[in-house]
């Protein structure tokens, strides 16, 4: 049986990649909090939904950007928290390789609604 955190956070990923394969950055910022912290492929800190707009907007205009979700670990923290782990690979059809990269997020109900509150993706490689 899928848990209650499962299913929010399957919710969310579906949204996610939905709006990621169309590059669609108010899509996607408005699955996060309006105190959102994103970590995401460069070194910059982004912060809340303009910062995550501001980082979807600037990436290259892919032809045919999809992302795919797996290794998705939830677990529900407290009656408002989610917190997530999961391995994301970017299918970026050839324009540059593919892009496997770990990925967290924190979850919280805010006005009712799930949404990611920090979301920070790292190298699948190695570091050290």
């Amino acid at each position: 049986m899928i848990s209650e955190a499962d299913a929010i956070v399957s919710g969310i990923i579906a949204k996610w990649c939905a709006g990621f394969a169309k590059l669609d950055a108010a899509a996607l910022s408005s699955l996060y909090s309006r105190n959102a912290f994103f970590f995401g492929s460069n070194p910059k800190l982004y912060r809340g939904r303009d910062g995550v707009a501001d980082y979807f907007n600037g990436l290259p205009r892919w032809r045919k950007p999809s992302a795919a979700f797996s290794e998705v670990n939830a677990a529900q923290a407290g009656p408002d928290l989610i917190n997530v782990g999961a391995t994301i690979t970017f299918d970026l059809a050839g324009e540059r390789p593919d892009l496997v990269v770990k990925m967290s997020w924190v979850i919280i109900r805010e006005d009712g609604e799930w949404m990611i509150v920090n979301h920070h993706a790292s190298s699948k490689a190695p570091l050290i």
